[in-house]
């Protein structure tokens, strides 16, 4: 005996779904005329193979706009290394509820203990999850954002900025910028305060923040605003890179040493 088919006569659950899912990927005429349809199992079928595809575009497209980069997995992250990170704060984290509060996350520590490495990990979390991210250094996105002659280039460059659900600045306190830069960074902050996302790493502690902007009047409310409704994590340990160098010089020492056959 044939298996019964779904006639254009009956209504069913699995129909009054077919629609849904025909009209949130578009297909209005297909949702329109589901009920003159035969095989509705067959038509399932269809519209999971383009709900698949658009996943997959999506996540490809939000992966490219995101621009994070060659990067090695937290899996490789070595906590042992650490003498300061909580490693409870960092794996709450990664379940992205920080994204869903638009609450900030601020990495602070001195250079080569991980924190890009950490910022890397979490913006692709972030786009695996389905939100939007960008990831820059503060030089290339307070040069980019000066580098707009007018002012209606400006604010169409920050809103590249405003918009993702996380915006990563990565290595912000590495080198100091004049009045000009803490405005812009500030319109950046601004522009995402209590809305987006946003994750800084620094070397340097708030206080130092001075010194990176000198004689900026609008450092104090950019921490501020940075830090309302944020996590700040501490960072320290000895270099990553530094162990590494060492560990790679002991090896070629090593084989070196080795008597030639």
């Amino acid at each position: 005996m044939s298996e019964p088919i779904h006639t254009s006569t009956q209504s069913s659950p699995l129909l009054e779904t077919l629609q849904t899912r025909a009209e949130r990927l578009g297909l209005y005429g297909l949702g329109a005329h589901l009920r003159e349809a035969t095989d509705l199992d067959e038509i399932e079928r269809w519209l999971a193979w383009e709900e698949a595809e658009r996943r997959k575009r999506s996540l490809e497209r939000r992966i490219k706009l995101a621009r994070i980069g060659a990067f090695k997995s937290i899996a490789d992250f070595d906590w042992s290394w650490v003498r300061t990170l909580d490693r409870a704060v960092i794996d709450e984290l990664f379940a992205l509820d920080f994204l869903r509060e638009a609450a900030n996350v601020v990495l602070i520590g001195p250079n080569g203990t991980g924190k890009t490495m950490l910022a890397k990990n979490l913006a692709h979390r972030a786009v695996l999850g389905g939100f939007t991210a960008r990831f820059t250094t503060a030089s290339a996105l307070l040069a980019d954002l000066a580098a707009q002659d007018t002012a209606s280039a400006r604010a169409r460059r920050l809103r590249r900025y405003a918009s993702p659900a996380l915006l990563v600045i990565d290595e912000l306190g590495y080198l100091s910028y004049d009045n000009r830069y803490a405005d812009l960074l500030f319109e950046v902050i601004s522009a995402r305060y209590e809305e987006r996302s946003t994750l800084v790493t620094t070397n340097r502690p708030f206080s130092e923040w001075p010194d990176v902007f000198p004689n900026a009047a609008c450092v104090v409310t950019l921490v501020d605003r940075l830090t309302h409704k944020a996590e700040v994590i501490n960072v320290d340990a000895d270099s990553f890179r530094l162990r590494e160098a060492k560990l790679r010089a002991d090896r070629k020492a090593l084989a070196r040493a080795k008597p030639k056959p």
